[in-house]
């Protein structure tokens, strides 16, 4: 069983998601987020903002000690607490806010009407993954070193191609548990809303501001029966 769910499962993951991508983009179904700001936009940014600066710190976390654990070896007594701390923060945030988008995903009608079986299946994995890293890194200490003493050098060896589940297979269940869903989500992100990060406009953090000017009157816009003529606010040039 440890062979097939840490030997196998990472490369049936990572082939599911290189190909379910290039299926998805080949098929014309573009990597977006399919936003349903226009239905709700509210409880919607609220939510989205926590989940993104908790999911977005907690993964950058993860990917700075896969690529460079050693950045991390000298750290240990209060600056391995504060950095812990800070961990759990964040991870906290993402529950919060991935809580919230999914009570309004079901308790909105007009978002529900849009609201398909994987929206619902991805978001209850997500929250489930990031409880069960929250109870990881609470109640095992020092969990970012035995990530960088176990997880890392098997993840390394996964990449390798030469998979050494030795050190996995002595992790805890919960532990064990977690990296399972992990590679669930992985395999399953080309068929749910979260691929669009892999087309993520990073490049809007250098554009130049943009001048946007509002010429149409709000009062009248959502009324159907005023002909668009009516609509613009008079203008001095």
């Amino acid at each position: 069983m440890n062979l097939l769910l840490f030997g196998a499962l990472p490369y049936m993951a990572l082939a599911l998601f290189i190909a379910g991508t290039i299926y998805r983009y080949r098929t014309g179904f573009k990597y977006s987020s399919l936003s349903s700001q226009l239905l709700e936009t509210d409880r919607l940014f609220s939510a989205s903002l926590a989940f993104h600066i908790g999911i977005i710190t907690i993964f950058l976390g993860h990917l700075v000690g896969f690529l460079a654990p050693a950045l991390f070896i000298p750290i240990g007594g209060p600056s391995l607490v504060i950095l812990e701390t800070i961990g759990i923060i964040f991870g906290v945030l993402a529950v919060i806010g991935m809580v919230m988008l999914l009570y309004r995903r079901v308790t909105n009608d007009r978002v529900r009407r849009v609201t398909n079986k994987m929206d619902i299946i991805i978001e209850i994995l997500l929250i489930t993954q990031f409880i069960i890293g929250l109870f990881i890194a609470i109640s095992m200490h020092w969990g970012s070193q035995w990530y960088l003493s176990n997880m890392v050098p098997y993840l390394h060896s996964i990449f390798l191609f030469q998979p050494d589940i030795s050190g996995i297979s002595e992790m805890k269940p919960l532990v064990q548990i977690h990296v399972v869903l992990a590679f669930l989500i992985i395999g399953l992100i080309p068929f749910t809303r979260l691929v669009h990060f892999l087309v993520a406009p990073f490049h809007y953090i250098l554009r130049p501001f943009q001048v946007v000017r509002w010429y149409w009157n709000p009062k009248t816009i959502e009324d159907a029966n005023q002909q668009w003529k009516n609509l613009k606010k008079p203008t001095n040039n």
